[in-house]
């Protein structure tokens, strides 16, 4: 049976206060993360495991670990869209895109460094947010199971570029 496209909009906020510096953004959250009503919520997804040795600390298992560690490195993390259709979680068959309000985070906290964990979200910010928030985006290879062609080492050295 084939996945069909549905409307899919973001079900939980981003994690930031006034004192993030630094702004990750994902394109929207995969079917997995919906489900556990938090980012990067996939098993086999490699994006904790890659933010945690990059800051030096043990993976987070919990969301408060997780937003705790963030929190505490000043690291915010959102998506780029409030709502597309999607086919499951295939970033490429992303369209009708309503993007988040990026600018009032960054007005909200000091970020000023943004970065996108893959080609996707970055290519959406650039075409939908970069003008208004101003400040230009960092891509990163995405921690996602799909891109294992990318090896831990490799993600973890990109991911380096956060600190």
């Amino acid at each position: 049976m084939a996945l069909e496209r549905e409307r899919v909009s973001h079900e939980f906020p981003a994690v930031y206060d006034r004192e993030s510096r630094v702004l990750l953004l994902g394109s929207i959250p995969s079917p997995k993360s919906r489900e556990v009503g938090f980012y990067y919520g996939h098993p086999q997804n490699r994006f904790w495991k890659v933010l945690a040795a990059v800051l030096g600390e043990d993976a987070p298992a919990t969301i408060p670990q997780k937003k705790n560690m963030l929190k505490k490195h000043h690291i915010a993390l959102w998506d780029v869209l409030e709502s597309c259709t999607i086919v499951g979680a295939s970033d490429t068959s992303i369209e009708d895109v309503v993007p988040n309000k990026i600018s009032g985070l960054v007005k909200a906290s000091k970020v000023s460094r943004i970065f996108c964990t893959g080609a996707t979200a970055y290519r959406l910010y650039q075409k939908y947010c970069a003008a208004e928030v101003g400040i230009d985006a960092v891509k990163l290879p995405s921690t996602s199971p799909a891109n294992c062609a990318v090896s831990m080492e490799k993600l973890v050295e990109a991911y380096r570029a956060i600190l």
